[in-house]
């Protein structure tokens, strides 16, 4: 019990926030989408149907970006879903962190699945809206059935950007929380 005593009597003067992610210390301005080759994504040129894994917020070390709290699925929607558009509302990023346990899922772009899976317990996702359709996730109440996204702009040469994201369940959601379907 002294221990314990201990530990919370210090707890308070822990920087704790250097050991978390922090989302809120993501740059107040639009970010270029950068794929994991280390090229800038382009509205133009990615494949439609598709999906690449992203990190953001990018924070510099090479260990803190490659957890998994910082990686979304950059998703160019299937060409029935509007992804044939050269444009912002043919992609989707959404937190790769799984809703019911925090596992994480991935999209299957094959015809006839097109969706995002979660190994762990079958959880899927649909990739237009990010809200859980089956398994675990799904049963869950409304926000933490719908995963966090990312909103994108583009420039004239069809060049993605992610925009400054609102963090909170009535905005851009929070990473293994979810966000309220719009």
């Amino acid at each position: 019990m002294g221990a314990a005593g201990t530990g919370l009597a210090f707890a308070p003067f822990v920087p704790w926030g250097t050991f978390l992610p922090n989302p809120s210390s993501a740059a107040a301005e639009r970010v270029p989408v950068i794929l994991p080759d280390g090229s800038q994504a382009n509205a133009f040129t990615f494949p439609v149907n598709h999906a690449e894994v992203i990190t953001y917020p990018k924070t510099g070390d090479a260990v803190l970006d490659e957890e998994a709290f910082r990686k979304w699925q950059f998703i160019r929607l299937p060409e029935k879903f509007g992804g044939d558009k050269n444009n912002v509302s043919s992609f989707r990023a959404y937190s790769m962190i799984c809703l019911h346990l925090w596992c994480v899922w991935k999209y299957w772009p094959q015809e006839g699945r097109m969706r995002g899976e979660c190994p762990c317990h079958g959880s899927m996702y649909d990739p237009v809206t990010g809200t859980a359709f089956a398994g675990p996730a799904s049963l869950q109440a409304p926000p933490s059935n719908t995963l966090p996204q990312l909103n994108f702009e583009s420039d004239a040469e069809g060049n993605l950007f992610v925009t400054p994201p609102t963090w909170g369940p009535n905005k851009n959601g929070v990473v293994g929380y979810g966000r309220f379907p719009k």
